[in-house]
C-alpha cells in the first residue's frame, strides 16, 4: 500500500489556451488537483493499491471531489473532514509558445492549512502501508501543514516505510512566516524533513532554491541543462542527508512554453552511480522532445510516480530502468490536460520500449 500525504484543490482554468480577461465572464474548465493527489492518481492508474490524506471542508464540492479519488480506486476512508476551512483554488492560464503558463494560488485558509498534526490519525493511514510520498508543496502553506508533515514522515519511518520526498519549492507559498524569505524558510523546514526520506525527487532547479546546491553549466531560464552536472549535485543531496539512498531529478530544457525537452537523472547512493534517461542507439543522453505540449502542469508528479512504481517492481528496480520508466510516464503527462496523468500502464511501457512514433493502435 502506498500513501500520499497533501493538500488537494479545485483547479480552475480557461478552456484551450485562452486567457481569464477572454474567457471570463463564461465557461471555465475545473477539474482537482495537488501535487501528492497527483501522484497517488498515476500510482493508482498503474494498478497499485493506493491511500491519499488530507485535510478538506466537508461540503458537496469536496464530496465531489472524493469520488474522483474513488474512481481511480484511491483510498480515502483517512481523509480528515473539518468544520473550519475551506478548500484551496489554484488558477491556470496555460501558456503556448513564448508565451509563459501563469498560476494565481487561492489556498488561504484552507482546511489543511489549519489542521495540526494531532488532529489525523496518522497510525491508521499509515495501517499496511511500505511506501509513503509527500513534497515541499504541503510544507509551504502553513506551520501546520509543515509540523503535520513532518510528523508523518516521523511516524512512517518509525513503522518501517520508506518515505520519498518531492522537494518542490514554491516560491509564491514560502510566506507563512513574517520576514523569514521563501528560500531560507524552505531550507529551514525541509531540511529537518529530509532525514527521514529514502528517496529525493527534484527538478533542475530546485536543489538550488531548498539546498543551495547548484549545477555548473545551467541555466534554467535560458533552457539550457548540463545534465551531466546533476550527478554531482545528487551527490552533495546525499553527503548533507547520508539517510538518502538515491536521488532523482527532473530535466526540463524550456525551449518555449509548447516545446520542452524532457529527460532525468537517478542517483544511487549504494552504487555512487547515476543513470540518465532517456538514452540513443549508442548509449548517449538523448532527452524527448515534446513538441507540442497540451498540459505541463503535473508533470513532476508523474515522473515522481512513476519512479516510485517502478522502484517498487520486479520488471523495472534497477535504477537504469527505474528512470527509464519515469522518464516515459512523465513525457506522457505533456499529452494529458489536467494533473492528473491518466495514462496506463501498458502505454508507459510502451514509450519505455522505444515506441515514440504516437500511431494509432487498432
Amino acid at each position: 500500500m502506498y500513501l500520499t500525504f497533501g493538500e488537494i484543490m479545485m483547479r480552475v482554468a480557461p478552456e484551450g489556451f485562452l486567457r481569464f480577461r477572454q474567457a471570463m465572464p463564461g465557461k471555465v474548465d475545473i477539474t482537482f488537483a495537488g501535487g501528492e493527489s497527483n501522484v497517488a492518481a498515476s500510482l493508482a492508474m498503474f494498478g497499485n493499491q493506493t491511500r491519499y490524506l488530507t485535510a478538506i471542508p466537508d461540503h458537496a464540492v469536496s464530496q465531489s471531489m472524493l469520488a474522483v479519488l474513488r474512481g481511480l480506486n484511491i483510498d480515502t476512508q483517512h481523509i480528515l473532514k473539518r468544520q473550519e476551512g475551506r478548500l484551496g483554488v489554484y488558477f491556470l492560464e496555460t501558456g503556448a509558445n513564448q508565451r509563459s503558463s501563469n498560476v494565481i494560488y487561492d489556498r488561504n485558509h484552507s482546511a489543511i492549512s489549519l489542521a495540526s498534526p494531532d488532529e489525523y490519525n496518522f497510525a491508521a493511514a499509515l495501517e499496511g502501508v511500505h511506501w509513503v510520498h509527500v513534497t515541499g508543496i504541503t510544507p509551504a502553506i502553513s506551520k501546520a501543514a509543515f509540523e503535520s508533515t513532518l510528523e508523518l514522515v516521523k511516524q512512517a519511518k518509525d513503522k518501517g516505510a520508506s518515505v520519498s520526498c518531492d522537494l518542490n519549492f514554491r516560491k509564491k507559498l514560502w510566506n507563512w512566516r513574517p520576514g523569514t524569505a521563501p528560500k531560507e524558510l524552505a531550507r529551514e523546514c525541509m531540511s529537518m524533513i529530509l532525514p527521514y526520506v529514502d528517496v529525493v525527487i527534484g527538478n533542475e532547479e530546485d536543489a538550488a532554491d531548498v539546498l543551495d546546491i547548484h549545477a555548473e553549466g545551467t541555466s534554467v531560464e535560458a533552457g539550457k541543462i548540463n545534465a551531466a552536472a546533476y550527478e554531482d549535485v545528487a551527490r552533495s543531496v546525499v553527503k548533507l542527508f547520508p539517510n538518502v539512498r538515491q536521488v532523482a531529478i527532473t530535466l526540463r530544457e524550456s525551449i518555449s512554453a509548447s516545446h520542452n525537452n524532457w529527460g532525468g537523472m537517478l542517483f544511487d547512493s549504494k552504487k555512487d552511480q547515476a543513470c540518465l534517461a532517456p538514452l540513443d542507439e549508442d548509449g548517449n543522453y538523448r532527452p524527448y522532445e515534446i513538441r507540442d505540449i497540451v498540459d505541463r502542469v503535473g508533470g513532476g508528479d508523474s515522473f515522481g510516480a512513476g519512479l516510485i512504481h517502478a522502484l517498487n517492481s520486479d520488471e523495472y528496480s534497477s535504477p537504469e530502468k527505474a528512470i527509464n520508466f519515469a522518464v516515459a510516464a512523465s513525457c506522457l503527462k505533456h499529452s494529458i490536460k489536467g494533473d492528473f496523468n491518466y495514462v496506463t500502464l501498458d502505454e508507459v511501457k510502451a514509450l519505455a520500449g522505444g515506441q515514440a512514433s504516437g500511431r494509432v493502435r487498432r
